[in-house]
């Protein structure tokens, strides 16, 4: 049985562990008692947030990226930067569109219209944006193999946090179309 549980555990235990050690991974990543995965989201976010500065909390986060559905995003994104000459084109493609990206004054958006994460499926509202980090890092790997240069991402809504869509702003920090 596929238990995200376990994998969230493990992958934010790692990325816990290569900024900190061992210790400090285990008492956030498992506090001290058990909780349902609402309860041990929001508790272990707080843990989180209340040993590191924010820097270093999206960090942390990024690393913690499930790669769900990567080969087939991949593709897709490959399949539209090889079908425009720039990213107001790229941004106006029926495909990108479809798949919840625009650009705006030349700046490249993903948006969706729901929580895509299923450890949020039972979270009503989140207190911060800590753990939705995790989306940016999974966009910055995207776009980085799709667009085969340096991508930062950066979170503008959430639907956890109240907002009535998640959206990133996608920022290259190279040349895409040559």
């Amino acid at each position: 049985m596929f238990e995200i549980r376990k994998i969230q555990e493990q992958v934010l235990f790692n990325a816990i562990k290569s900024a900190s050690d061992n210790e400090t991974a285990s008492r956030i990543v498992y506090g001290e008692h058990e909780e349902d995965d609402a309860t041990w989201v929001k508790s272990t976010m707080t843990r989180l947030e209340n040993c590191f500065d924010g820097s270093a909390v999206k960090q942390i986060r990024m690393k913690c990226q499930c790669g769900y559905g990567m080969d087939e995003k991949l593709e897709l994104v490959k399949e539209l930067v090889a079908a425009s000459s720039n990213m107001e084109e790229f941004g106006s493609l029926e495909k990108a569109n479809a798949a919840g990206m625009f650009c705006t004054e030349g700046e490249l958006y993903l948006q969706f219209p729901f929580c895509p994460c299923p450890m949020l499926a039972d979270v009503d509202k989140l207190d911060t944006c800590a753990w939705c980090q995790c989306t940016t890092g999974y966009s910055k790997v995207l776009f980085e193999g799709a667009f085969a240069c340096e991508v930062d991402v950066e979170l503008l809504r959430s639907i956890k946090m109240g907002d009535e869509i998640c959206l990133m702003k996608i920022i290259p920090l190279g040349t895409i179309w040559k």
